[in-house]
Parts: C-alpha cells; sequence; structure tokens
C-alpha cells in the first residue's frame, strides 16, 4: 500500500493548501469523504476504467451520486482524478488529507485502552496530562481489555506507552532472560 499512499500524497497535499488558503478544512475533509465511499461503492469500483463507460459520464455519475456536498472545486479534483487515472486513490487521499490536517490543526487520535472501565474523573486527569505532554489537542477513544490485567496502554500516532500489568511482566520476563 506504500504505492498508493506516495501516488495520494501530492493530490493530498494540493488539496490541503487549497484548504489551507481559503480556511475551509471541514469542507474539504466531507467532499475527500464523499469521494472515497463513493470510489468505495464495489458498483462503481467496477464501472471505473470499464470501456463501455466515458469519462464524461462517470464524472457526471459521480457528481450527482455525492450531491451538492461536493461543490465546483470538488468536482474539478473528481474530473482531473479520472482523467489521470487516479479515481481509485480517492480513499488513500483522503487518508493523507486527514494526516495533514491533523499536524496542522495540532490535534491527535489517542487511543486509552484499560483493564477495567475508567472512571470519569481518571480519565479527565489522564486527558489532561497527554494533552501537556503532547502539547496537542487530543481525539480520544477508550477501550476496555481485561487481558490487560491491570494498567492502561496509550496510544498517540507513534507514540506507546505500556503501563499496563501484562506489559509491566513483559518487561521484567525480558530483563530476566538477558
Amino acid at each position: 500500500m506504500a504505492e498508493l499512499s506516495t501516488l495520494a500524497r501530492p493530490y493530498a497535499k494540493a488539496v490541503f493548501e487549497l484548504a489551507r488558503d481559503t480556511s475551509r478544512f471541514g469542507d474539504w475533509s466531507n467532499v475527500l469523504r464523499g469521494l472515497a465511499d463513493a470510489v468505495s461503492d464495489p458498483a462503481v469500483a467496477a464501472a471505473i476504467g470499464h470501456p463501455a463507460i466515458g469519462k464524461g459520464q462517470l464524472s457526471q455519475a459521480l457528481i450527482e451520486a455525492i450531491g451538492s456536498k461536493i461543490g465546483a472545486d470538488g468536482s474539478n479534483l473528481l474530473r482531473l482524478l479520472i482523467d489521470n487515472g487516479r479515481l481509485k486513490l480517492a480513499p488513500a487521499i483522503a487518508s493523507e488529507y486527514e494526516a495533514l490536517r491533523a499536524e496542522a490543526e495540532s490535534v491527535i487520535d489517542v487511543e486509552i485502552t484499560t483493564a477495567t472501565a475508567i472512571a470519569p474523573a481518571q480519565l479527565t486527569v489522564l486527558v489532561d496530562s497527554i494533552t501537556k505532554r503532547l502539547s496537542r489537542k487530543l481525539n480520544v477513544t477508550t477501550k476496555v481489555d481485561e487481558s490487560l490485567i491491570g494498567g492502561a496502554v496509550i496510544r498517540a500516532g507513534d507514540l506507546v506507552i505500556d503501563g499496563s500489568s501484562i506489559g509491566e511482566l513483559e518487561r521484567l520476563r525480558q530483563q530476566l532472560v538477558a
């Protein structure tokens, strides 16, 4: 999938720069999500590149399917992707764009996995601590995984903080083996 990411990056970067310059991050997220959803539909996927379906027909059908949220700029992007044979990149472009947007807005997705349900007060303290450490706004999701025995595992991008009992036992095992 690295190739898809490589091909999608210039499109995502161009859309990101346009969105930044016009202060329309949310609008472009909606457009790209709509394109990605449409392209992921099995019927549309079968139509892409089909010799009986012209580029104009395909773009018009997709514009109608996505609806008014696509706008003029989104329609231009759609036609560009179709003309360049890159329409199947729409999901990867949307993903790359969202990563660029999150970076620009200093937002990071954080997943907190605990052995038991965490009390709201504890979650607030934990989120405040993570916010201070990362100096970013957080999109927090929580999960419960009883196999952790106790503690928590925090994932924020590439950062993983394993404060679980099972993680501590694994580190102890590695020290004893070494």
